[in-house]
């Protein structure tokens, strides 16, 4: 089973660490675009700061961004799941699982990211502002440089098993699942119902899908098709109706957290 998360747009700079070593992360396939993308990605920060901050869509409070961009050879890294910290991998809690589920969450989970492309948990990266949406001087839009390697990742690495995309729009848009593998990958989506209505919230849809996966590790579950996810999702709890590849997470309760 491959899991692809959504990276968080917050992230947590490491206060030390070695520089990035981009021949070390997963997915060695994708080292050629993550090299061009740095390149242009440290360049344009190097230059005129306002111009980058206006390229990379950063408001006043953001642009120290720029500065740490601009050295992002050089800054310090740690593992993917530390520099993320949205609510989605606050509510997924990597480093409070034990050791077997752990080790399963690098073997089983996939970042996306703009700028790397997909990582895996355990790989160390700086942190780095790049959104999905951004379009490069010279370089034209992130988007593009990922919609032909990341379909053959995902093929690779999911092999005849399960893969379950749980990306936002916008990191789907840098590459959608190769159409072969449309029978064996499942999409969701969280629910909200209250008073016989239902609508999406986007905070705890994030938050849901975090507890939905840190579930999964623990069970160390192995679904292998959508049925076979459906299935394992209502053992562990949770209401699900199916359309299709999607699979609908039915909650009534939305907690503040």
């Amino acid at each position: 089973m491959l899991i692809l998360l959504p990276p968080s747009e917050g992230k947590t700079r490491p206060e030390s660490g070695a520089p990035l070593d981009l021949d070390s992360l997963a997915f060695g396939g994708l080292t050629p675009v993550r090299e061009l993308l740095l390149r242009h990605l440290v360049k344009l920060c190097q230059g005129n700061a306002t111009r980058a901050a206006d390229v990379l869509g950063l408001g006043p409070t953001q642009a120290g961004a720029v500065a740490v961009n601009a050295a992002l050879t050089e800054e310090p890294t740690a593992r993917a799941d530390a520099i993320y910290t949205g609510v989605l991998f606050s509510a997924l809690d990597l480093t409070s699982l034990d050791h077997d589920a752990r080790k399963r969450a690098d073997g089983s989970i996939a970042i996306a990211s703009a700028l790397f492309g997909l990582l895996r948990p355990d790989d160390l990266i700086p942190a780095y502002r790049l959104s999905g949406t951004v379009t490069l001087p010279r370089l034209g839009t992130v988007s593009g440089r990922w919609r032909t390697p990341l379909p053959r990742v995902m093929r690779e690495e999911t092999g005849d098993g399960l893969l379950v995309d749980l990306r936002s729009g916008t990191y789907t848009a840098l590459g959608k699942p190769p159409v072969e593998l449309a029978e064996r990958t499942a999409t969701m989506r969280v629910l909200h119902e209250h008073n016989g209505t239902r609508k999406v919230v986007s905070h705890f849809n994030k938050a849901t899908k975090g507890r939905i996966v840190r579930g999964l590790l623990e069970a160390g579950a192995e679904p292998r098709t959508v049925d076979d996810l459906q299935a394992t999702l209502a053992d562990l709890g949770w209401t699900i109706e199916r359309d299709g590849g999607r699979l609908d997470v039915v909650v009534e309760d939305v907690p503040l957290s």
